[in-house]
């Protein structure tokens, strides 16, 4: 987890300072009438139930001194000096009332049996301060000569205590008939003059739920500083209310938005068991699920009764998720109760927390707050009130003045940090703003210019007017805009997250900010590598397995949960993030293969050069007449075109290339082929006839022999010809292959493939024809053996090909013609081997040989005599 002790380890500097008193009680007496408001501080029923010499002790140290040694030195305004000391009350031409949180709650709620006083007897300091905070807005107010001139605003403000049985009677009263006590009972409330125009609060949502379809039925104006549920955006139901803080919606984006910048998709969620938890849970676990953050475990902390052993249970269920993300979406309280137990448990975590408890003093104070990990809280971004501390002085000093006279004062410039801690400083703008837009809304309901009204504030105004004005007021708030929109907030700033206490966290248009340390992740499953798609296992989208897309697929986003198929003409390897039209390779010329191939090819074109070179030079001889004469040439002339026919299937093949490619390899070989099986027929003539061969020997070794080399020419010709007609070209080839490669050899097709087999086997013919004629033939005695070179070359030829059908149609269309090219060579190479080198040997070592009597028995059809049968 993320280090955080040098973050929170000076969380002192943001603690509240403790109260002196333990508690402070605000009883109504016996006396008071049924019905009536439990009393407030100022209220002489509370002064008479403090004991005697009650008291709020406070070291004040520097702040003190400070304030002794620098209170001449300031600016106050004028207006400091008239401040009132009735904290909760003010008259004026108008009112509004306010309703906080002053004190807590001591009753027991589930022994109550019947409707009485409910004790609220322990000073809330926080919501104390935020009731001063009104009395400050309105003493400002009234100081502004150009705002309300000549009208006086007053205000009225009483205790919650946070409970709904609390709240109903302060409400109840601010809805009496003028001044009275009294609610009356009408068909017609538009001309019903009420106690106050508009009410201020109340602070929570559940509060808000109680009041503020009672303070809808009226179209009073209710302007809460602290109620955020979504839910009272909803104008049928809460058609009165206003707020001047964002709702749990803009929050609960916020968050979703921060857990997204840092990828923590695997996240628990705890919130209190109020309206406020559990819209917040809602709108969180909502958002969460359209932005692929699964919430792992969910849970509410009890509010009304003891919450230790839920908070346990919830603690033991995070552990189990094994989650580095809590978002705590809670009151203040709730929130308290959950670290509580969470540094108890020693339990660290990335801990998200909300404005509700984001920088109160009773959480953030924790012992040990700062061992259990990193918080990332959020909180409204308002403006501090320039003038509040000043006036906090004035008025505690006013205070502790009086206390002095009066025994049963409490308060005095002891108490100054109600205003000055930073939670109260931090949020009392949204108190200020909501009095603010009162005055502004009053001025402009009253036809006021910045010298007078054209209307008194007396009974013909009422606050249904007043709500129509408020829900349209635009004004300045220091240096920035306030203006309400249709959910009822809408003011120039937004929420941001806090590391407590330094490290601020801001929104910068729709990014986060740089953070300055290592961010600690928080999720199900690893991020899958590219190209891999999820496969969802249990319950929760954001644990999954990693699947690898195979050839032919993609992944397409980085949330897909299967592969998408490649579209018709594209492909893509294994782990594919998109796929990509073929791309086609060839034997180019620079290629090692094809210049080892090019090689063997010339050194064999050289020794067919030089085989032709003596054959020129000895022609005429017995030797040369012997193999046919110009026959001969013929035959080596075959040779040479079979090996030159290989630089057809090196470089980029197109159609014409691939017209040409395997005929003329075909037809070279069948040139070669016949005049050797012509010479065949010559000696089977001559051995197996020999009677006759005299007689016949002239017409085999002429028209005969050049009759049957046309013909085996012809007959190939025509098995090219059908093989081209037949076959496709390159370009329609290509066109028509199904692609499921990525980089793929081109090479010309071989289509049909009978075509193929007819010139290739055609040829095999001729030579095995040409085999069977001679292997059997007697080696004539002292004659050169011509069968046996025929014999030789003739199975040469047939091994390699034999060996090649095999080879060529096992191996890839690379091999294929590497294959082809090789055989080429190797049976040009055989047949020039052992039919012409035996030869060139005679003529170049044995040129005696050279004679008609040595070759008679080819040239003459001569048969041997007994004794050289005899000999052999």
């Amino acid at each position: 987890m993320l280090s955080v002790s040098s973050i929170l380890a000076v969380m002192i500097l943001w603690k509240c300072q403790e109260w002196g008193s333990p508690r402070e009680s605000c009883q109504r007496p016996s006396s008071c009438a049924p019905g009536s408001y439990p009393c407030s501080l100022e209220d002489p029923a509370f002064q008479a139930s403090q004991p005697l010499g009650a008291r709020m002790e406070m070291p004040l140290g520097l702040l003190v001194l400070c304030w002794v040694f620098g209170r001449g030195c300031g600016n106050a305004p004028q207006w400091f000096q008239n401040i009132s000391t009735a904290l909760f009350h003010s008259p004026g031409n108008f009112s509004v009332g306010g309703l906080f949180p002053i004190n807590e709650l001591t009753s027991n709620l589930s022994n109550r049996e019947e409707p009485d006083d409910i004790h609220c007897d322990r000073i809330n300091k926080y919501g104390l301060g935020l009731s001063l905070v009104m009395k400050f807005a309105v003493d400002e107010i009234n100081s502004n000569p150009e705002l309300l001139p000549g009208v006086r605003m007053g205000f009225q403000s009483f205790d919650t205590c946070t409970q709904s049985s609390v709240i109903v009677k302060p409400t109840m009263l601010f809805l009496t008939k003028g001044s009275t006590k009294e609610v009356s009972v009408m068909c017609n409330y538009t001309e019903y003059s009420t106690r106050v125009m508009a009410v201020i609060g109340p602070q929570t949502s559940d509060m808000t739920t109680v009041i503020g379809k009672l303070l809808g039925f009226f179209l009073m104006p209710q302007i809460s500083y602290g109620a955020t549920s979504d839910k009272f955006s909803d104008k049928r139901l809460y058609p009165s209310f206003l707020r001047t803080v964002p709702s749990d919606r803009r929050q609960a984006e916020a968050i979703i938005h921060m857990l997204k910048r840092f990828n923590w998709t695997w996240v628990a969620m705890v919130g209190s068991a109020d309206e406020y938890g559990r819209q917040g849970l809602r709108e969180l676990s909502s958002l969460a699920a359209h932005s692929g953050i699964c919430v792992s475990y969910e849970a509410l902390i009890p509010v009304y009764s003891n919450p230790v052993p839920v908070v346990r249970e919830i603690l033991q269920r995070i552990n189990e998720t094994e989650v580095s993300v809590v978002v705590v979406f809670a009151l203040f309280k709730s929130a308290r109760d959950f670290f509580i137990e969470v540094i108890k448990c020693n339990m660290k975590a990335v801990w998200v927390g909300s404005t509700s408890w984001a920088l109160h003093s009773q959480v953030t104070s924790l012992d040990k707050i700062d061992t259990i990990g990193t918080m990332v809280v959020f909180a409204d971004n308002t403006q501090k009130l320039d003038l509040l501390d000043g006036y906090a002085k004035e008025l505690f000093s006013k205070l502790g003045k009086e206390r002095e006279v009066k025994i049963a004062g409490t308060l005095s410039l002891d108490n100054i940090t109600l205003l000055t801690t930073p939670l109260l400083e931090h949020t009392a703008a949204s108190v200020h703003a909501a009095v603010y837009s009162v005055a502004h809304a009053m001025h402009q309901l009253l036809g006021c210019n910045s010298t007078t009204c054209h209307k008194r504030a007396n009974h013909n105004i009422y606050p249904w007017q007043l709500l129509k004005v408020l829900k349209n007021v635009s004004f300045d708030v220091g240096s920035r805009q306030f203006q309400f929109d249709t959910s009822m907030v809408r003011s120039r700033y937004f929420r941001r997250p806090f590391l407590l206490p330094f490290v601020r966290l801001e929104f910068c248009g729709t990014c986060l900010c740089a953070l300055s340390f290592k961010v600690p992740e928080s999720t199900c499953s690893a991020d899958c590598a590219p190209g891999q798609v999820r496969r969802v296992k249990g319950f929760h989208s954001c644990c999954f397995d990693c699947i690898t897309c195979k050839e032919g697929t993609f992944q397409n986003h980085s949330e897909d949960i299967q592969c998408t198929d490649c579209p018709h003409g594209q492909w893509s390897t294994q782990s594919s993030t998109n796929c990509t039209l073929p791309t086609y390779y060839f034997l180019s010329w620079s290629d090692p293969e094809s210049l080892a191939l090019l090689l063997a090819g010339v050194v064999l074109l050289a020794c067919q050069g030089a085989v032709g070179v003596l054959l020129l030079r000895n022609r005429g001889t017995p030797m040369v007449s012997a193999l046919g004469g110009g026959k001969s040439v013929l035959t080596l002339l075959g040779l040479v075109g079979g090996c030159a026919s290989i630089l057809l299937f090196l470089g980029k093949p197109n159609d014409w290339v691939c017209y040409v490619q395997q005929p003329l390899n075909a037809l070279f070989s069948t040139a070669t082929l016949s005049t050797i099986l012509a010479l065949s027929l010559q000696i089977v003539c001559v051995t197996e006839f020999p009677d006759q061969a005299t007689a016949h020997l002239d017409h085999l070794q002429g028209p005969v022999s050049w009759l049957l080399v046309l013909a085996s020419c012809g007959l190939q010709a025509g098995f090219c010809g059908w093989f081209v007609y037949e076959g496709v070209s390159l370009s329609v080839h290509v066109a028509n292959i199904e692609v499921i490669f990525v980089r793929k050899f081109l090479r010309c097709p071989v289509e049909p493939m009978l075509g193929f087999g007819l010139m290739q086997g055609f040829n095999g013919l001729l030579a095995l024809v040409s085999f069977m004629c001679t292997f059997m033939a007697q080696k004539p005695a002292k004659q050169y053996n011509l069968a046996r070179d025929i014999t030789f070359s003739t199975l040469a030829y047939c091994v390699v090909w034999v060996i090649f059908i095999p080879i060529y149609t096992g191996w890839s269309d690379k091999h294929k013609s590497i294959t082809h090219i090789i055989s080429i060579l190797i049976s040009n190479m055989g047949l020039l081997a052992s039919f012409f080198f035996p030869k060139c040997h005679m003529l170049l070592t044995n040129p005696e040989l050279n004679t008609t009597e040595y070759f008679s028995n080819f040239l003459e059809g001569t048969p041997p005599t007994p004794q050289e049968d005899q000999e052999q």
